[in-house]
C-alpha cells in the first residue's frame, strides 16, 4: 500500500490551524480510493515486470513531481537527521517491493488486508525504539489484529502460502517507517522527509535495476506513469486530511481502502475474496481502529 507530500502548495488551514473534521474525512476516504487505483496498476504492471523496476518506475516519476518545488526552495533538501531519513528511505523502500511482490502472488483484497497488519506493528515496535508504555487493552488489540492476519491467511491450509509473507514483511517496514517519523518529531518538513525517502528509494532502486531490467513497453511506461501520479496525488490528499484532522480520528477511514481494493480486484482481475478474508479483515480492521482510539484517550491525557 501507499501513503504523505505536505507540498508548498498545501493550504491556508494549516497556517491558521483550522480543523475541519469532515473535509478531513473526505480527504482520506479521497486518498485511499486514489490508492487502491495506484494499487491496481501495480498489480497489473507485477505480473509483467519485476517488482524492483515497477518501484523504480513510480519513484522516478514522484521524483519528476517534487523536483520543481525543491528547486524552488532548496532549503526543502536540508535535513536535521539525516540517519534517520536514511533508516526511513530504506523502510519505505521495502515496504513499497514487499508489497508489490506479493500483489504479484496474491489477490489484491487479500494483500491489503494482510499490509492492514502495520499498525499493530507500530504499537509492538513504539515500545523499544520510542520508550512508550503500551497497556494491557492495547496489547489485546495487537492480539486480536495478528489473530486476524492468521484467519486470512490460514497457515498450512495451502489456501495463500508462503506468499502471505510479502505483504507482512510490507507492513513491518512501513511501521518501522512510521515509528522512525515520530522519533524525527518533525524535525523536517513533511516535503523534505518525502522528498529524501523518494530520492532514497529511487537511487537503491536505480542500483538493482540492472539485475531485473526488461525493457517496458509503450503501455507499460504510460501504466507507471499513471501509477506515480496516482500515488502521489494519493499522498498529497492524505496529508492534506490530516493538516484538518487529528491522525487518531482519521485513521479509521484509511481502512475503506479494503472496500475499494476488492472493488478493483473483481472489476479488473475478476477476484471474490473468500469469507476467511472478510472475517480476518474485520478482526485487523477492529483492532486498528481500537488502536486509533485508545491513541486518541492517551494524546488527550497528555
Amino acid at each position: 500500500m501507499s501513503k504523505a507530500p505536505a507540498l508548498p502548495l498545501l493550504p491556508a488551514d494549516r497556517r491558521t490551524g483550522a480543523e475541519r473534521p469532515l473535509l478531513a474525512i473526505a480527504l482520506v476516504l479521497s486518498a485511499v480510493a486514489v490508492f487502491s487505483l495506484s494499487d491496481t496498476l501495480s498489480k497489473l504492471l507485477a505480473e509483467r515486470l519485476d517488482p524492483v523496476e515497477v518501484v523504480c518506475g513510480r519513484y522516478l516519476v514522484i521524483l519528476a513531481l517534487l523536483s520543481p518545488a525543491v528547486l524552488r526552495r532548496p532549503r526543502l533538501a536540508l535535513t536535521q537527521q539525516p540517519l534517520l531519513q536514511l533508516l526511513r528511505g530504506i523502510a519505505v523502500l521495502g515496504a513499497a517491493v514487499f508489497f508489490i511482490a506479493g500483489l504479484q502472488r496474491l489477490a489484491l483484497a487479500d494483500a491489503t488486508a494482510i499490509a492492514f497488519a502495520s499498525p499493530l506493528i507500530v504499537t509492538a515496535l513504539s515500545i523499544p525504539l520510542l520508550g512508550e508504555q503500551i497497556g494491557i487493552r492495547r496489547w489485546s488489540a495487537v492480539a486480536v489484529g495478528f489473530l486476524g492476519v492468521l484467519v486470512v491467511t490460514r497457515p498450512g491450509s495451502g489456501a495463500i502460502g508462503a506468499a502471505a509473507a510479502l505483504p507482512l514483511l510490507s507492513a513491518a517496514c512501513w511501521a518501522l517507517a512510521i515509528v522512525l517519523t515520530r522519533r524525527m518529531r518533525g524535525a523536517d518538513l513533511p516535503v523534505t522527509t518525502l522528498a529524501y525517502s523518494t530520492t532514497i528509494g529511487f537511487v537503491l532502486s536505480a542500483l538493482a535495476l540492472p539485475l531485473v531490467w526488461r525493457p517496458p513497453s509503450l503501455g507499460e511506461c504510460g501504466m507507471l506513469v499513471a501509477m506515480g501520479m496516482l500515488n502521489a496525488g494519493g499522498q498529497y490528499l492524505f496529508i492534506a486530511g490530516l493538516i484538518r484532522g487529528a491522525a487518531s480520528m482519521l485513521a479509521p477511514f484509511s481502512y475503506s481502502q479494503m472496500i475499494w481494493s476488492t472493488l478493483m480486484g473483481y472489476l479488473v482481475f475478476g477476484a471474490v475474496p473468500a469469507a476467511w478474508t472478510w472475517a480476518g479483515a474485520g478482526l485487523v480492521v477492529g483492532s486498528g481502529v481500537y488502536i486509533a482510539h485508545r491513541e486518541r484517550l492517551r494524546a488527550r491525557r497528555a
